[in-house]
């Protein structure tokens, strides 16, 4: 059970994104996005939330939590669990990995000490592959944060890093 000062915290944000995006099933992403950003993760009790929200008698929008939670498990712009300040998203595409970036991803990994989907104890690095950026033309591609890096060798890990505190 979440305290009662977070639980209406956490119905504010919701009603917040609901309303700003419309109690409808085509906005769900952009609801999930909403508290994704305001909570840097969507909690269980969200789901519930969003759930109650939607399903009133006025709204009419029946969507159930197994529903939400696929949405939030499938994206990668949304996370079912905290991440860390800084989320590091490595494209794990062919391209990429053409023009070396198992060497980038190896490196990644020997310096954060993490693995696919894992957050530093400090809560500073949430590292994560992601299929595509886009970006294939200057790969391997480092996106971290809003942040893109391109053409990313090995030897600038460690640089890259340096720029966050």
């Amino acid at each position: 059970m979440v305290a009662p000062t977070i639980e209406r915290e956490l119905s504010a944000i919701v009603s917040e994104a609901i309303e700003k995006h419309g109690a409808k099933r085509d906005a769900l992403i952009p609801i999930l996005s909403e508290i994704n950003r305001a909570l840097g993760y969507i909690p269980a009790e969200a789901f519930q939330e969003v759930h109650q929200q939607l399903n009133t008698p006025t709204d009419q929008v029946y969507v159930s939590k197994s529903q939400l939670f696929g949405l939030a498990s499938f994206y990668d712009m949304l996370s079912t669990k905290p991440r860390g300040r800084h989320v590091i998203k490595f494209c794990e595409n062919a391209p990429c990995h053409i023009v070396g970036g198992k060497a980038v991803w190896d490196s990644l990994c020997e310096a954060l000490e993490l693995q696919n989907g894992e957050t530093t104890p400090d809560k500073k690095w949430t590292l994560v592959t992601t299929s595509c950026l886009g970006l294939c033309s200057v790969g391997p591609v480092v996106l971290i944060d809003d942040y893109l890096y391109g053409n990313v060798s090995p030897d600038q890990i460690d640089g890259i890093l340096e720029r966050y505190e």
